[in-house]
């Protein structure tokens, strides 16, 4: 394992580094994962080497490699932004980049390591999320860990030549033990 942070069961969470630049930038310009991320334009490589390099320094928002522990395969990135020292809450944000990494598991248990590592260790109280409507599959993934839908950011995405509501979820850390 290279440098391991969160440790699961079949994935570790490791910082990113420069050596992840060229993955993270075909992932996030793929045109097949740009309608679940909020970008719209191609990042460049001098824009996404900048933000992966921020990662590193930032106490207020980080993302972590999710990687494979059989093979050492970084497949995904998850993250806490914006951590709010005063109101103890921070947005959590996650991807597969990897297509044939999807729909195994993986993610899920990325998600409880971050998670518990927000709650338990960073002493955050609250941690939420943005949906998508048309991403039932990522919804249902959320609900299994235990977020709740809080509201409806009603037609806020626009993408494909329509309106999309967005789904505003949360977890708090009393409900966390009990997912």
């Amino acid at each position: 394992m290279d440098c391991p942070f969160l440790v699961g069961e079949r994935v570790y969470l490791r910082p990113l580094d420069e050596a992840d630049l060229d993955r993270c930038m075909r992932w996030i310009n793929d045109p097949d994962l740009l309608p679940f991320l909020m970008r719209r334009t191609p990042m460049s490589r001098s824009a996404e080497r900048e933000w992966l390099l921020e990662q590193g320094r930032s106490e207020a928002s980080f993302s972590l490699a999710i990687v494979l522990k059989d093979g050492d395969r970084h497949i995904g990135n998850a993250g806490l932004h914006g951590i709010h020292p005063f109101n103890h809450s921070a947005e959590f944000g996650i991807f597969l980049g990897e297509a044939d990494a999807r729909e195994k598991g993986y993610g899920t248990e990325a998600a409880r390591l971050l998670l518990e590592h927000g709650f338990r260790e960073l002493g955050l109280h609250r941690i939420q999320l943005h949906v998508y409507a048309f991403n039932a599959r990522a919804r249902r993934a959320y609900e299994k860990l235990g977020f709740r839908v809080e509201g409806t950011k009603r037609d806020a995405y626009y993408r494909g030549g329509r309106f999309h509501d967005v789904i505003v979820m949360s977890i708090l850390q009393s409900e966390w033990g009990a997912a």
